[in-house]
């Protein structure tokens, strides 16, 4: 049989998927099961979104422009003014989601072997873009100690070296919910400064900002404006994950343009996708709102609850819509998957992420858990009691 590619050996599973088929086995047996894994919103749709779906008034369903219908580009920089981030139409390149974005910027910005520092725990999707690239991650710890704040600006230097060419940062984070603090953004914008290196920033969680700091757009950095590529999507501050429409932005004209072949390459990004993406803009402030007061009320309701287990701690996340927890486990995996083959309580079980595959630092993250607040709160409480008695049960079998 001929042998699969050593690209596609590297290539990890997805820690956030890769107990997937746990769970379909535990709800063919009639356990309900609480996702807490993955990152996909309960809450609807815009209606103006739904209606654009509803009502898709075309003869064919053609190809549309490698970089995107210029309209939706056109009507996203009236979105990004609205975060003091100034674009023109073209400085915006569509693409399939913020995973394309991701991908097609590695593709143009680095050579195989080179390398980009990621502070971890990092989106683990990251890992996987740089083995298709021919990249190498390096990464710089943070700790749930002090709350996944970044580390001194040394740190930084250590892994800078002839290969590095990259900084890449997730704000508000994924998979920890840290935000940025100016002091922060300000130190990255001087190490790519000095070093003359790419910032990739993805800044999907922009809406998301639970304190009273200021959102810090790698857009704002100044005397960087051609070293940054941002990173964008739709999933989710409209609850589109499924429409698959992302953006890269660059001012960089070079970039751009490599970039550009690339997305001829992949002929376009989502015709359907991006006239929902489009109609999507016209969303009411009260859509924002009510989205934005209910992910502040299951933020406190699933951190409250988790500090209240005995064992458990999770710092409180300033954005986006996940935590890290630290459970009394040693071996946070082996526990989520027995959650999934062997323990329900009152007919129900919990799925969550484990965090070590957000790591690529052997051992680290093992006892730790991604958990995203993506669900009502009436389930996210009961949610907490299920994983409490399932740490219970799983302490108590362990320690027989």
């Amino acid at each position: 049989m001929p042998k699969i590619s050593d690209r596609a050996i590297e290539m990890p599973a997805s820690p956030i998927r890769k107990l997937a088929p746990l769970a379909t086995a535990a709800k063919e047996r009639g356990v309900h099961v609480y996702h807490l894994n993955i990152g996909q919103p309960d809450l609807p749709s815009p209606g103006v979104a739904l209606e654009a779906l509803a009502h898709i008034d075309r003869k064919v369903l053609e190809y549309s422009p490698s970089q995107g219908f210029r309209s939706y580009r056109e009507k996203l920089t009236k979105y990004y003014e609205g975060y003091n981030i100034h674009l023109d139409a073209d400085d915006i390149i569509v693409t399939a989601g913020g995973s394309e974005a991701v991908l097609f910027a590695f593709l143009s910005c680095l050579n195989p072997g080179d390398e980009i520092i990621v502070p971890e725990p990092a989106y683990a999707n990251y890992m996987a873009f740089a083995i298709s690239a021919g990249a190498k991650i390096r990464t710089i710890a943070t700790t749930i100690e002090e709350g996944f704040s970044l580390p001194k600006v040394e740190k930084f230097e250590e892994l800078i070296n002839e290969r590095t060419r990259a900084i890449l940062i997730c704000n508000p984070n994924n998979p920890t919910g840290y935000l940025y603090t100016r002091r922060e953004m300000m130190q990255i914008r001087d190490l790519v400064k000095r070093y003359d290196l790419y910032l990739f920033s993805d800044e999907v969680y922009r809406e998301f900002i639970y304190t009273g700091s200021p959102y810090i757009s790698a857009c704002h950095l100044e005397g960087i404006e051609d070293n940054v590529v941002l990173i964008d999507s739709v999933s989710k501050r409209y609850s589109e994950c499924g429409i698959r429409i992302g953006a890269l932005i660059t001012k960089n004209k070079t970039v751009r343009e490599a970039v550009m072949k690339f997305c001829q390459a992949r002929l376009s990004p989502p015709l359907i996708g991006q006239l929902v993406a489009e109609a999507s803009l016209d969303a009411t402030e009260d859509y924002a709102r009510e989205v934005y007061d209910e992910y502040v009320e299951r933020r406190k309701c699933l951190i409250d609850g988790l500090n209240r287990i005995p064992g458990c701690y999770s710092p409180i996340p300033m954005g986006a819509f996940y935590t890290v927890a630290k459970l009394p486990v040693d071996d946070a995996e082996r526990f989520c998957a027995w959650c999934l083959t062997d323990f329900s309580y009152e007919g129900a079980t919990v799925m969550m992420a484990p965090a070590a595959g957000f790591y690529t630092t052997p051992g680290a993250g093992r006892d730790q858990v991604r958990i995203a607040y993506v669900l009502k709160k009436e389930d996210l409480r009961q949610a907490l009691v299920v994983l409490r008695k399932a740490l219970e049960a799983y302490n108590s079998r362990a320690n027989k």
